[in-house]
């Protein structure tokens, strides 16, 4: 099985590399920290954040992408970790689906960052056998979000309803979707 990169490197500084084990849980529990109160509004797993919970997730993340189950990267600036993202399987989404999803520091966003690196882990989901679509669910609220997937050439799959498990949602879930014979487009960032 072709496996994703583990180190993408983009111009202007940015990189999305592998977790690197223990070595990388200080300067992540800092971002996770720093970016709490941003993160909150939509994202779920911030109401139970712990530095062991923090440690946990770190711990997990090579066994979670030899099978192939989650790949995670941090993405780093400059040579400093602002957010995270992550090419994974959501069962109910089906066997020829990965899903992408994403975060950064409240330091980090309006540069394109995320778009930047949304395009590349698209590609590196298309190196996957079998993989035919790409995904990326959001709060329809979260407009930040849903830029991304616009930039890219992804079109809205599926509306439906969700429980509402953040303090922002709005009780709805919108589905992106990308199909491996679409090009996601050089829109600006």
């Amino acid at each position: 099985m072709d496996l994703p990169l583990h180190v993408i490197e983009l111009d202007g500084g940015l990189t999305l590399r592998r977790f690197r084990g223990e070595a990388d849980y200080p300067e992540f529990l800092r971002l996770i920290e720093e970016s709490a109160e941003h993160v909150r509004p939509w994202m779920s797993w911030i109401a139970d954040h712990t530095p062991a919970a923090a440690a946990e997730f770190v711990a997990t993340r090579d066994e979670k992408w030899e099978r192939g189950d989650s790949y995670t990267y941090l993405i780093v600036q400059d040579g400093r970790m602002v957010g995270a993202a992550s090419l994974y399987r959501r069962e109910e989404s089906g066997p020829d689906v990965r899903e992408i999803g994403y975060w950064l520091h409240p330091g980090a966003t309006g540069r394109g960052l995320v778009t930047r690196a949304t395009r590349a882990m698209t590609a590196q989901a298309f190196r996957l056998p079998g993989v035919d679509h790409v995904e990326i669910w959001h709060d329809p609220g979260n407009h930040r979000s849903a830029a991304v997937p616009a930039r890219l050439g992804f079109t809205v799959h599926l509306r439906r309803p969700a429980e509402r498990l953040t303090p922002a949602a709005t009780g709805e879930e919108q589905i992106w979707r990308l199909s491996r014979s679409a090009e996601p487009t050089p829109a600006a960032d």
